[in-house]
């Protein structure tokens, strides 16, 4: 699957973006704010076990999604989403990161608004949503202008380097949605 953007295009992670991925990922700025599967330093080693493992698998595009954010021919960034199980099974989680070269052209916004369109559309979801840091304004801004809605904070959700960090629970809801 590939999605076409004006800023970017979103595609399935290659083998040969190792060397790119490693470069654009290994940055405290993002990995402060993602989960901890997320290392830092982020090396060459790191880049080549995330993509041995998603370029392998044939992921179920109704449970799980993970596409590089390719801006100017380079893959510099990550998007996807997991879809829930059981009662959740119409909703699902969204994550995104950019490289920092990047920030501030509304590259995220619209892979966001790409994926979440795409997800509502071809999987059937009720629902997206998203966690962020509370501390990470960017990211909630990208959130924002995506068309997610604000639905709480979850005061010391998170433990990340040591010391705990609300996060917010944003969400999109899919108004075209018709059961399956």
């Amino acid at each position: 699957m590939i999605l076409h953007g004006e800023r970017c295009l979103l595609r399935p992670w290659r083998t040969a973006d190792a060397a790119a991925l490693a470069r654009h990922a290994n940055n405290v700025n993002i990995a402060c704010h993602l989960r901890d599967r997320f290392p830092h330093p982020y090396r060459l080693a790191d880049a080549k076990r995330f993509l041995a493992h998603t370029t392998r698998a044939s992921l179920d595009t109704a449970t799980a999604q993970n596409l590089a954010i390719e801006v100017e021919g380079d893959a510099a960034g990550g998007i996807g989403f997991t879809a829930g199980s059981d009662i959740e099974r119409c909703s699902a989680e969204i994550g995104y990161w950019l490289s920092e070269t990047y920030w501030g052209r509304g590259i995220s916004t619209e892979a966001l608004i790409l994926v979440t369109t795409d997800a509502f559309e071809r999987c059937g979801l009720l629902r997206m949503f998203a966690v962020p840091f509370a501390d990470n304004p960017a990211s909630v801004r990208v959130l924002e202008k995506a068309g997610y809605q604000l639905e709480g904070r979850l005061r010391s959700s998170a433990i990340k380097y040591g010391r705990p960090r609300d996060q917010l629970l944003y969400s999109r809801i899919n108004e075209r949605w018709q059961p399956g």
